[in-house]
């Protein structure tokens, strides 16, 4: 038994990175699912759970350019830590709260905590990872880490329709604590900080837009994270709200992640032979294709059959466009860039849940799907202007 403990602590940086975020991935996936349901017990209305979480995208995308001289100096396998062990003590926070000014207050350190630890995460992925093996390794992390979306789901919907919400903060609280006592146990540290600190915010993001492949590239993955808004915000609602309960969210979101541990690893091998442009053509295509069709479907339980097949299509996309992203990018580089190029996730979010909950001001719930449908199909023509990058790797 100490043998095989003893080989586990032996793995590579990138092999003990993915333990620990699958840990962290399966905390996250137990209250992404009810997070929606959560916010909707405190406004009771589907456009104002959108425009409030609109609302913590915009303090993320600016948190992202604030924290970049902190990233540059810094240790980041300290900073992610330190955000893990942040996240677990605000979690508990969250399980005993009912008022709702407090609940704001989680909500804006969370987020904020959140652009760190992405941050600093996704610099160790890269740091540890040979240029070669890249792709490789973003969709092994990425698969391992859905493996926790895939669990996650079903937990929280038992737990949510069986008990209460608060448990799953508790729960989660835990995981995050687990992953920091891990996490530093595996002792693991990243030395690789910038002799020159930009300190300027948004010259840092002027100059990140400045370079035509690097726009792609954020846009690219914003439209990620765009896809991602509607599945997680706003179908647990349309979930709720057409009669099914807690149980059915769980479910629906089980089936979304299953194509994504599925082939997220081998699409992000295949990428990196046969280059990304193909692979964003068709990952985009898929999603923009089958949400038109959900507009026209009146049947629930085929509208959410459809978008978990649509899942397939962004098993191309999440490992790919961050590995396409380093992959462009110069070395001295990326710890100035990846902060501006991670406020796409909320630059993307913020699009995906705005412009739905403006429309749903005034029209009906399943106007989103046309809406989703447009801004998926914008991705699909940017995937065919970028530059592609094919590495070559036959490991």
């Amino acid at each position: 038994m100490y043998r095989q403990h003893a080989l586990f602590f032996r793995f590579s940086g990138i092999k003990k990175l993915t333990f620990v975020i699958m840990i962290v991935s399966l905390a996250m996936a137990l209250v992404s699912t009810i997070w929606a349901v959560y916010l909707d017990s405190f406004f009771h209305d589907v456009a104002m759970v959108g425009i409030f979480s609109s609302i913590l995208t915009l303090i993320s995308f600016f948190s992202y350019l604030f924290f970049i001289p902190l990233i540059e100096r810094s240790d980041k396998a300290k900073l992610f830590s330190l955000s893990l062990l942040l996240f677990s003590f605000n979690y508990v926070l969250f399980s005993f709260n009912s008022s709702f000014s407090f609940f704001v207050i989680l909500a804006v350190l969370i987020t904020i905590l959140s652009t760190i630890r992405i941050t600093s995460f996704g610099i160790l992925v890269k740091d540890f990872s040979e240029d070669s093996s890249l792709s490789k390794n973003e969709g092994m992390v990425y698969s391992f880490r859905n493996l926790a979306w895939v669990i996650g789901p079903l937990i929280a919907g038992y737990l949510a329709n069986k008990y209460n919400i608060s448990l799953i903060f508790i729960i989660s609280a835990l995981l995050f604590f687990i992953a920091f006592i891990f996490f530093n146990l595996l002792k693991i540290s990243d030395k690789n900080k910038s002799k020159k600190i930009n300190k300027g915010i948004f010259k840092n993001l002027f100059d990140f837009f400045k370079e035509r492949n690097r726009t792609y590239a954020y846009i690219l993955g914003g439209g990620v994270n765009l896809w991602w808004s509607l599945i997680y915000l706003f179908i647990p609602l349309f979930i709720i709200r057409n009669g099914l309960n807690d149980l059915w969210i769980g479910y629906f979101l089980f089936v979304v992640a299953v194509p994504l541990i599925l082939f997220e690893y081998p699409f992000s091998k295949l990428a990196g032979k046969i280059g990304f442009k193909k692979m964003f053509k068709i990952g985009f295509l898929i999603p923009t294709v089958l949400v038109f069709a959900c507009f026209f479907i009146p049947n629930i339980y085929i509208i959410l059959i459809l978008l978990a097949i649509a899942s397939l299509g962004l098993a191309m996309l999440e490992p790919t466009t961050e590995a396409y992203f380093f992959d462009i990018l110069k070395k001295d580089e990326i710890s100035r860039f990846y902060g501006p190029y991670n406020t796409a996730i909320d630059t993307g979010q913020f699009i995906g849940r705005i412009i739905p909950s403006l429309f749903l001001l005034f029209l009906p719930f399943k106007s989103i799907f046309l809406i989703y449908g447009l801004l998926m199909f914008m991705m699909v023509i940017i995937s065919f202007k970028i530059k592609d990058v094919v590495e070559k790797n036959d490991k």
